[in-house]
């Protein structure tokens, strides 16, 4: 992956006070300024995780650090713990989302690499930022330390900046303040366009405004008295599920209508087919999406 000439086998190669008898954590040097969100100028092939050799080291760990802190695993296909670590970095890599790379080192396979950093035990990490080795732990540290390690040298992750309200989230504002006026006035504004779901979306908020402006003949009380003497009272089953639906309680109105599906045992069943329009008209106009799922299960179920 690095193409760079290896150091100079050799020659001692010292990196400061590195030992690996610290007590997990322990500060090695001052940190340099590690670079804000993610890495800036690095190919946009650059893997979060690599393996790294004694010939890449200085290309893959030195020198890349200066762009974004690298954490170094340094590891051998024999430790037991290493194994137990190893996945807990990676998913750590990808989940901080390249605000520090992972590269790993099989410490068989690096003698060199091993003696500078005058390694004891393994598991050892080993974080570099700025060309030079910041902090250490050794060991298999669960993933809540590992974090707190972490998040003491690294740069803050990215506030995500919020994307403004489309034209239909402030309609739906409006709508849900009842200034139905200026919600009206903006969606006549708005023309058909490719987005199908916009469109649809528009349409339906239209439909919440009517609903909302025009309050169904009735009183809910005198309902509910009608339906506690007759059960398949149909016409004041409808006509308290359209006062609760104008009233924004659709979960009520929702069942209201629901039961004439079930009870609907008439030659035809034309209430039945007439509470089944009514309650996919109402599907498209109710804000909330739980409880038109919840209705949508329950009018498959009574109609299979």
């Amino acid at each position: 992956m690095f193409n760079k000439t290896p150091f100079d086998q050799g020659a001692a190669y010292s990196y400061g006070p590195t030992s690996t008898s610290a007590a997990p954590g322990a500060a090695l040097a001052p940190a340099a300024a590690a670079p804000a969100g993610p890495p800036a100028g690095l190919p946009p092939d650059m893997p979060l995780v690599y393996d790294i050799s004694e010939a890449e080291f200085e290309a893959g760990v030195l020198e890349l650090s200066m762009q974004v802190p690298v954490l170094l695993d340094c590891w051998a296909p024999w430790c037991g713990h290493c194994k137990s670590l190893g996945p807990v970095l990676e998913r750590l890599a990808e989940a901080y989302g390249g605000r520090f790379l992972l590269a790993k080192l099989n410490t068989d396979e690096a003698p060199n690499i091993s003696a500078a950093l005058r390694l004891r035990s393994i598991p050892l990490v080993m974080l570099f930022v700025g060309g030079r080795p910041v902090d250490q732990f050794v060991g298999a540290l669960p993933e809540g330390q590992i974090r707190a390690f972490l998040d003491k040298h690294l740069p803050p992750a990215p506030v995500a900046e919020e994307a403004p309200p489309s034209p239909l989230d402030v309609a739906e504002a409006l709508i849900a303040d009842g200034d139905l006026d200026n919600a009206q006035a903006l969606l006549d504004g708005l023309p058909d366009g490719a987005d199908a779901k916009a469109n649809e979306r528009r349409d339906a908020l239209k439909a919440r405004i009517a609903l909302a402006r025009n309050r169904p003949p009735g009183d809910v009380a005198e309902l509910q008295a009608r339906l506690a003497t007759n059960p398949r009272d149909f016409e004041a089953r409808f006509a308290l599920g359209a006062l609760q639906a104008w009233a924004g309680e659709w979960s009520a109105a929702f069942d209201s209508v629901l039961e004439v599906v079930l009870r609907d045992k008439a030659e035809g069943k034309p209430d039945r087919e007439r509470a089944r329009k009514q309650l996919i008209d109402w599907f498209a106009v109710c804000p909330d999406a739980e409880a038109v799922s919840r209705g949508r299960r329950y009018l498959g179920m009574y109609l299979n």
